[in-house]
C-alpha cells in the first residue's frame, strides 16, 4: 500500500468516527441533513430526493441527490465524508436497473416515478433495519 492510499484511508476512519450513514444506492430516497452557514449562526437544513448516482471510492466518494422543488429540478452533490453532512436518514428503498439514473433528468410526473423495493410480505417495505437484522437461514434437518 503506497503512502497516499494508508493517508487516504486515517483520513476516512477520522472522518467516519461517530457517523454512522445508511447503506443506499440509486434509486433510493434520502434525506440529507446538511449544516449551513449563514453569518454566525449555523442551522442544519434537511433536502430530500432521489439518490440518482453514487461515485468515486473511499475518501472521495460522493453521490448525487435529485429532487424537484416548485416544479422545477434541483440536484446537488454530496462528498460523503464532508463534515458539513450532519446526518443522512433512507427514507424509502427504490427498485432501479441502473448504476446511473441520469434518464430520470429528462421525465416528469408518472414516467419520473420509482417503484419500491419490498420483502415479498404483503404490506411490507424493506427499512433499512430490515436488511441489517435478517435472520440468517437456518437448515432444519
Amino acid at each position: 500500500m503506497n503512502i497516499i492510499e494508508q493517508i487516504e484511508k486515517e483520513e476516512v476512519a477520522r472522518l467516519a468516527s461517530g457517523k454512522t450513514f445508511p447503506d443506499f444506492g440509486p434509486g433510493d430516497t434520502v434525506r440529507i441533513n446538511v449544516r449551513v452557514t449563514e453569518g454566525e449562526r449555523t442551522r442544519v437544513q434537511a433536502f430530500e430526493g432521489v439518490c440518482i448516482a453514487r461515485q468515486g471510492g473511499g475518501y472521495n466518494e460522493s453521490f448525487t441527490v435529485r429532487k424537484v422543488s416548485y416544479g422545477e429540478g434541483v440536484e446537488r452533490v454530496f462528498p460523503l465524508f464532508s463534515p458539513a453532512l450532519d446526518s443522512i436518514e433512507l427514507v424509502r428503498r427504490g427498485k432501479v436497473r441502473r448504476a446511473k439514473l441520469y434518464y430520470l433528468r429528462g421525465r416528469t410526473g408518472k414516467s419520473a416515478r420509482i417503484a419500491e423495493r419490498t420483502t415479498g410480505r404483503k404490506g411490507e417495505a424493506t427499512t433499512y433495519e430490515d436488511i441489517t437484522s435478517a435472520p440468517e437461514a437456518s437448515a432444519e434437518e
